[in-house]
């Protein structure tokens, strides 16, 4: 039996947001001071994290804040290394891999002082130029391939931080400072097509009931990257009936699921859903029908993982 967790989960974002509060800067200050005088890369603004191909302007670019004990005068430069993972599966195909490298120095001297009174950089790179600098064509990009930005913070002192030395702490939602992106290659998806109210219905075999609001209307919306796609809708209606935000995306021509919790469970399993073993594909000259497969049950003690299809029909 799926079980409702919601009044839980609130209760402990009530008391999560009531301690915040409380504390206020004091824990900003308590960290910084006991990190034996490191320093942040704060995340301000991240402007472009996704590759569109056969746009002359894709690029990755982020806005970012330097925190130190000696507000940014601890820092000497920041170091950015570029690498890409092949993700694409070809059959007697080669990985095309590349190890990151070091592509730019930014040093202090170039740093402005933002609003906060904290020395404030920002970093771009177009596709052009990760495609000259590592050796990669192209031709040989798919959808779902990754490249990595990872910024280094070299102190005066020699010492260094970066993603390795990351923690729970400093990449929440205040500090957002990951050190690492992984901006990722797409095919473009205008913000028109795939949105609007569409007819949902599961079109494969109910396990325990309707995975997700079968037979309803939705409305899709597009989400924090040109190709994601979002709508709300009750999981698990019959036994849960949580009502939660699906994401997709749409990836150079297939469906891709990314992992994401349903908020129901059966005993203490939390119930997931997460890619399919074969994805949906759709056509980006129709936006009229397509369906959307994930698996379902991916991460729980309620049943075996199963493949479920739901077909959506524009209204």
């Amino acid at each position: 039996m799926k079980i409702n967790y919601k009044i839980f989960t609130a209760l402990a974002l009530t008391s999560l947001l009531f301690t915040a509060c409380d504390e206020g800067d004091a824990v900003v200050d308590d960290i910084v001071a006991n990190t034996e005088r490191g320093a942040i890369l704060r995340t301000l603004n991240l402007i472009s994290n996704e590759l569109p191909i056969g746009k002359a302007d894709a690029n990755f670019s982020v806005e970012l804040e330097v925190q130190d004990v000696q507000n940014g005068a601890l820092v000497d430069n920041i170091e950015v290394y570029l690498g890409f993972r092949d993700n694409t599966v070809e059959t007697g195909g080669t990985d095309l891999d590349k190890p990151e490298q070091l592509v730019a120095t930014i040093p202090s001297s170039s740093f402005t002082q933002g609003e906060r009174g904290l020395p404030v950089t920002s970093y771009s790179i177009t596709l052009a130029e990760m495609l000259s600098t590592l050796g990669v064509a192209e031709s040989d990009l798919d959808g779902g391939d990754q490249f990595s930005v990872r910024f280094e913070l070299v102190l005066t002192d020699g010492r260094r931080f970066s993603f390795a030395q990351n923690s729970g702490t400093l990449t929440g939602t205040y500090f957002a400072s990951p050190f690492l992106y992984t901006p990722g290659v797409t095919c473009p998806v205008e913000d028109t097509q795939f949105v609007g109210n569409y007819l949902m219905e599961q079109i494969t075999a109910e396990v325990d009931g309707f995975t997700l609001s079968s037979g309803t209307i939705t409305t899709l919306t597009v989400g924090d990257t040109s190709v994601e796609r979002v709508f709300d809708t009750f999981n698990y209606p019959t036994y849960c009936g949580t009502n939660n935000p699906f994401k997709f995306e749409l990836v150079c021509g297939e469906v891709v699921v990314p992992n994401q919790n349903s908020n129901c469970a059966c005993g203490d399993g939390g119930d997931w859903f997460t890619d399919a073993t074969v994805r949906s594909t759709y056509d980006i000259n129709d936006d009229s029908v397509f369906e959307v497969t994930f698996t379902d049950d991916a991460q729980s003690n309620c049943s075996s993982p199963v493949q479920t299809t739901y077909r959506f029909t524009k209204q």
